[in-house]
C-alpha cells in the first residue's frame, strides 16, 4: 500500500494566508528528547518552527536528516570530565516513504538517499522528511555519511550537504515539488544549485543567514567541490568562477544570498551585523530582519501559564518551588548534591562555545569565592551544555568548570543538555544567564523559553535581548560596550558589570523585595509572548520572506 505521504499531504486544509507550498531545509531539528538528532540552538528553532507550522495550518514541510549516531551522548570520564558516546539511535516512529532517489558523489553517480517521514500526529508539526544514505546498495562509505551530524571528516560534510540539498530537493520534486524552497543556515546550498538548473527561479529561493561569525559561514575550494558533485552536475571553470570568492573559493552563505530572492537574518541587531558583513559581495539580496522565536506550547509549563494569565502570585511561588526541587533532583542524581529551592538558583546553559563565555563568573576568581560563599545572600550556580565533540578548546573549559565545582556544595555542571534537561533548567531557574560578546550572538532563544518560565534573564545586549529588554522592569542588561575592543578588555569589564549587577541589584531584590522580584517575573512573561513565539516567528516567515 502506498504512503499517503509519498506526495504532498497534509492531515488538514492549510489556512488561506498559508497556502503556499514551502520546503523547509535544515541539517538538525530539536523536536522532541526521544529524537535527539540535534546539537543545539538551530535545531530548537527548527523544531519550534515545524511545531507552529502544524498549529497554523501552514502548507509547509520540513526536510532533514536521520542521523544514525545522532549528535553524540554526553557521558562522563571516571574523574567526571566530558567523554563523549556514540550510539546508534533508533527512531520506531518513522515510516519509509518509498521514495529512493539518486544522487551522484564524487565519481559514483549512484548513491542512493531514501526518506523517511514524520507524521504530524507523533510530536505535532508539520510533515517532516529525513534521509539516509545507510540503505542497501550503498557501499560502505556511502553508507556512512548520514552517521554523524556535523561529521569531523570534511569531506564526508561536503557529502552532508549535497544529500540534504540535492537529496533533499529530489525528494521534495518526488512528493509533487514546492512553491518556495527556504534554506535554514547553508547547509543544503546545493539544493539551489540543482534547483537553478531545473529551471526554479530566483522568486521561489530565500534563505535564512545564522551566525554573525565569519568563522562559522562555510567556505570550501571550489575546484574541490566541483569534483564531489556540489552542483548537481560538474561545472566548466568558466561557470565555476562566477561562483567564486575570495580567490577560489565558494562561501556557502555568499552564494545562497546571490541565488536567493530574499534573505532574513534573526533579530534585528543580526540584520544589521549580516547586511554590514556581506555588503562588499556583488549581487546579493538584501537581508531582513525576522527575530528568532521559541514555540510556547511545547516550551512553558501549563500551570505556570496560568498563574501568569491569573496573575496569581501565591499559585506561581507554589508552581515554581516544585519546578526547583525537580531541578534540584536532577543534580543530586548527577553529582550527589543537596540543593535547596528557596535559594537563588542562577543556570548557564547553552552550547558551548567559545563566544558564550560560560567561564565569565570565573574571571575575577576573589569575587567569585565571595559570592558563593556569601552566607545572607546564598546562591547555588549550574553550568550545562554541549561542547562540540571535536572542539578541545570547548572541552577544555567544560572540563575546567569540572573540577571548579568538585568541592563547591552550591555548583554543579550537568550533562545530557539535551530538550529534557532544557526544560527542566529553563523552569527550575529563578537566573538565567546569557554572557555573549556582543554582536556575536545572532539571536540566541533560550532566554525566551526561560522567560515563559519564570527564570529572569541577566544578559550582555545582544542577539534578541535589545528587543526585549526594559533593564530592571523585565531582566538585568549589561551596559553595552565598543565590540571593536580587544577580547581581553571586553571581558574584564563585562566581568565587573555583571557582578555589579548580581551584587547590586539582582540577589538583593531577590531575597529582600521578593514582591519586586514577581513583578519583573510576570512583566518579562508579558513581553516576551506573543512577540518570542514561534506563532509570530511562522507568520512573519510567510508574510516577510516567502
Amino acid at each position: 500500500m502506498e504512503n499517503i505521504y509519498s506526495k504532498w499531504y497534509h492531515p488538514y486544509t492549510p489556512a488561506k494566508e498559508y497556502k503556499k507550498k514551502v520546503a523547509y531545509f535544515s541539517m538538525e531539528f530539536g523536536i522532541d528528547q526521544s529524537f535527539n538528532i540535534y546539537s543545539g540552538g538551530l535545531g530548537f528553532l527548527a523544531g519550534s518552527h515545524m511545531r507552529s507550522g502544524l498549529e497554523l495550518k501552514q502548507n509547509m514541510i520540513g526536510i532533514g536528516m536521520l542521523w544514525k549516531y545522532g549528535y553524540y551522548d554526553q557521558a562522563r570520564n571516571q574523574d567526571q570530565t566530558l567523554w563523549s558516546d556514540f550510539n546508534v539511535k533508533h527512531f520506531d516512529f518513522l515510516e519509509d516513504t518509498g521514495i529512493e532517489v539518486e544522487i551522484t558523489l564524487h565519481d559514483n553517480p549512484h548513491v542512493k538517499v531514501r526518506a523517511y517521514v514524520l507524521k504530524p500526529e507523533i510530536f505535532g508539526t508539520v510533515p517532516m522528511y529525513f534521509l539516509t544514505t545507510d540503505v542497501e546498495g550503498n557501499d560502505h562509505l556511502s553508507r556512512t555519511i548520514t552517521n554523524h551530524l556535523y561529521d569531523n571528516n570534511q569531506v564526508t560534510r561536503v557529502s552532508q550537504s549535497i544529500v540534504l540539498g540535492i537529496g533533499g530537493a529530489k525528494v521534495v520534486e518526488a512528493l509533487g515539488g514546492a512553491d518556495t524552497y527556504h534554506l535554514n543556515e547553508g547547509h543544503a546550498l546545493p539544493a539551489f544549485y540543482y534547483l537553478r538548473d531545473r529551471g526554479v527561479g530566483k522568486n521561489q529561493m530565500v534563505f535564512t543567514t545564522h551566525t554573525p561569525e565569519k568563522a562559522g559561514n562555510e567556505e570550501r575550494e571550489a575546484r574541490h567541490l566541483n569534483r564531489c558533485g556540489f552542483f548537481g552536475r560538474r561545472l566548466s571553470d568558466e561557470e565555476l568562477q562566477k561562483e567564486m570568492v575570495n580567490g577560489g573559493m565558494i562561501n556557502y552563505t555568499v552564494s545562497a544570498l546571490r541565488m536567493a530572492k530574499k534573505a532574513n537574518g534573526v533579530s534585528k541587531l543580526h540584520a544589521i551585523v549580516a547586511n554590514d558583513m556581506w555588503k562588499d559581495y556583488p549581487g546579493i539580496c538584501e537581508i531582513i530582519p525576522i527575530t528568532n522565536a521559541q514555540n510556547q506550547k511545547f516550551w512553558q509549563d501549563e500551570s505556570i501559564k496560568n498563574a501568569w494569565i491569573a496573575k496569581d502570585t501565591e499559585a506561581y511561588k507554589k508552581r515554581k518551588s516544585d519546578l526547583k526541587s525537580n531541578l534540584a533532583a536532577e543534580v543530586y542524581s548527577q553529582t550527589g548534591k543537596v540543593f535547596d529551592p528557596n535559594v537563588l538558583t542562577i543556570v548557564w546553559a547553552r552550547r558551548f562555545a567559545g563566544y558564550k563565555r560560560a567561564d565569565l563568573l570565573l574571571r575575577d576568581f576573589d569575587r567569585f569565592k565571595r559570592l558563593i560563599s556569601n552566607e545572607k545572600y546564598p546562591v547555588q550556580i549550574i553550568w550545562a551544555g554541549k561542547p562540540y565533540p571535536f572542539d578541545y578548546g570547548a572541552i577544555d573549559l567544560f572540563n575546567h568548570l569540572v573540577y571548579q565545582c568538585k568541592n563547591e556544595p552550591n555548583l554543579a555542571v550537568l550533562i545530557g543538555y539535551e530538550i529534557e534537561l532544557s526544560k527542566k533548567l529553563k523552569c527550575g531557574s529563578d537566573v538565567w544567564l546569557n554572557t555573549p560578546r556582543i554582536t556575536r550572538e545572532a539571536s540566541g532563544t533560550s532566554g525566551m523559553a526561560a522567560a515563559m518560565n519564570g527564570s529572569v534573564n541577566v544578559s550582555t545586549n545582544d542577539g534578541w535581548i535589545p528587543e526585549f529588554q526594559k533593564d530592571t522592569k523585565n531582566c538585568f542588561v549589561l551596559p553595552a560596550l565598543d565590540h571593536n575592543m580587544p577580547i581581553w578588555d571586553q571581558d574584564q569589564i563585562d566581568t565587573d558589570n555583571l557582578y555589579h549587577i548580581l551584587e547590586t541589584k539582582v540577589i538583593p531584590t531577590f531575597y529582600d523585595q521578593p514582591e519586586v522580584w514577581q513583578d519583573i517575573v510576570f512583566t518579562a512573561m508579558d513581553d516576551v509572548i506573543p512577540e518570542f513565539t514561534s506563532h509570530r516567528m511562522a507568520d512573519d516567515y510567510y508574510k516577510k520572506l516567502f
